[in-house]
């Protein structure tokens, strides 16, 4: 009875969350794009992670006697100038986009946020700073910022990495420290800051958790620029470099033979439609599921 008593008083607390859950997950299911892009991002992640698994060929082994073969049942995809088969580098190709993704979004994420939220909160003289050097960074179209960074530093990996995170911060830092300069006028906040409250725990406690909605919003939306720009920066010759399975790369070395051997540039760059079309989707549903006048 004390069991049931307890369970029917914490439904009973929670009953607004819940309530809000449900219908959140209504719009969800009723906006169709949304459910499309959600199933392209969850292909997109079992091919990332379990396709390396089922591929059937080595990515980087070269097999000059099979090279520049069309479409087949041995070669879904074809082969390249190297005899490699294109289907398995595509599926790796997936793995080493999906870290890009995920690391670029991590750095850039973080260090917007924690960017934003001191200028918004701090305001006066770090603010002017702070926002200044974010508007110097804006002022560069991305991919051609990221040109820059990437050839100063030189093509690799995690030169990538930090290129891409370099130009992809300064959104999440505006929309923090929009939300910090809100966060920070509510009376909650003075009366924090009167019992003795820290400058660092209210920082962390209380004006962090309230900037995260948005800016988790805004990373979901720009995945898809993330990875045009890795591409970019692949194609040009400034991203990850071979015989490493990267889109951009493969869609770059296949224009040399895109009149005869057209399946070389194509199947990396569907990839790369598939992938951006997810999350522009899903990203869209998403802000739309959180937007008050949509969900009234």
């Amino acid at each position: 009875m004390a069991t049931e008593k307890t369970s029917l008083s914490f439904l009973e607390r929670n009953k607004p969350y819940i309530d809000d859950l449900k219908h959140t997950l209504f719009l969800f299911r009723k906006s169709k794009l949304t459910m499309v892009g959600f199933i392209l991002i969850v292909i997109f992640l079992l091919v990332a992670f379990f396709g390396p698994l089922f591929a059937p060929y080595d990515p980087i082994e070269q097999n000059f006697p099979a090279r520049l073969q069309g479409p087949s049942r041995e070669h879904l995809f074809g082969t390249d100038q190297f005899g490699r088969d294109i289907f398995s580098r595509v599926i790796h190709g997936s793995r080493m986009a999906l870290w890009i993704i995920f690391l670029v979004s991590a750095i850039s994420g973080i260090l917007g946020t924690t960017v934003g939220i001191i200028a918004g909160y701090f305001g006066g003289l770090i603010d002017d700073i702070i926002m200044r050097i974010t508007d110097m960074f804006l002022a560069f179209p991305s991919l051609v910022l990221a040109m820059a960074f990437a050839a100063m530093m030189g093509p690799n990996f995690t030169n990538t990495i930090i290129a891409i995170s370099l130009v992809n911060w300064t959104t999440y830092a505006r929309l923090a420290r929009a939300e910090a300069m809100k966060v920070k006028e509510q009376p909650y906040i003075e009366a924090i800051r009167s019992v003795g409250a820290g400058t660092g725990r209210i920082l962390f406690l209380h004006v962090l958790p309230m900037c995260v909605s948005p800016v988790i919003v805004q990373l979901t939306l720009r995945m898809g620029t993330i990875i045009l720009t890795a591409a970019g920066l692949g194609f040009l010759g400034l991203g990850v470099q071979p015989p490493t399975p990267e889109w951009g790369a493969m869609v770059s070395v296949g224009r040399n033979f895109l009149v005869d051997q057209w399946w070389i540039s194509t199947f990396p760059g569907f990839a790369i439609v598939f992938v951006v079309l997810g999350f522009n989707l899903l990203g869209d549903g998403i802000r739309d599921m959180l937007d008050p006048r949509l969900r009234r």
